[in-house]
């Protein structure tokens, strides 16, 4: 069982910041494609942001220029820096690690931690 560990979420006002963490196994995290979602309560899980092995990131509109997405390889850990967070960005967040098995695409997920942001 493939554990990914989230930390740093919490509750902060409306326009501050919060670094979220996720640490991965260094033999997941070496080939995987990392990722942030999230899901408020009544919708869809939906992505934040990815980032691949090599450093190449995408993100979602929603967040664009208000997230930054980085990993640590030394360290097998992966950060998510939000800042003017908004009350629409409430939800569980979720780390997320994906490699392609075959065609197939294998996904690890971490627990999920809560992203409160008040108005």
């Amino acid at each position: 069982q493939v554990q990914l560990v989230e930390s740093g979420g919490g509750l902060v006002q409306a326009g501050g910041s919060l670094r979220l963490s996720c640490a991965a196994p260094r033999n997941i995290f070496n080939i995987a494609t990392m990722g942030w979602y999230r899901q408020a309560p009544g919708k869809q899980r939906e992505l934040v942001a990815t980032i691949t092995t090599g450093g190449s990131t995408n993100y979602a509109d929603s967040m664009k220029g208000r997230i930054t997405i980085s990993r640590d390889n030394a360290e097998n850990t992966m950060y998510l820096q939000m800042n003017s967070l908004k009350p629409e960005d409430t939800a569980v967040y979720y780390c997320n690690a994906y490699r392609w098995q075959v065609s197939t695409r294998v996904n690890y997920w971490g627990q999920g931690t809560q992203v409160t942001v008040s108005s």
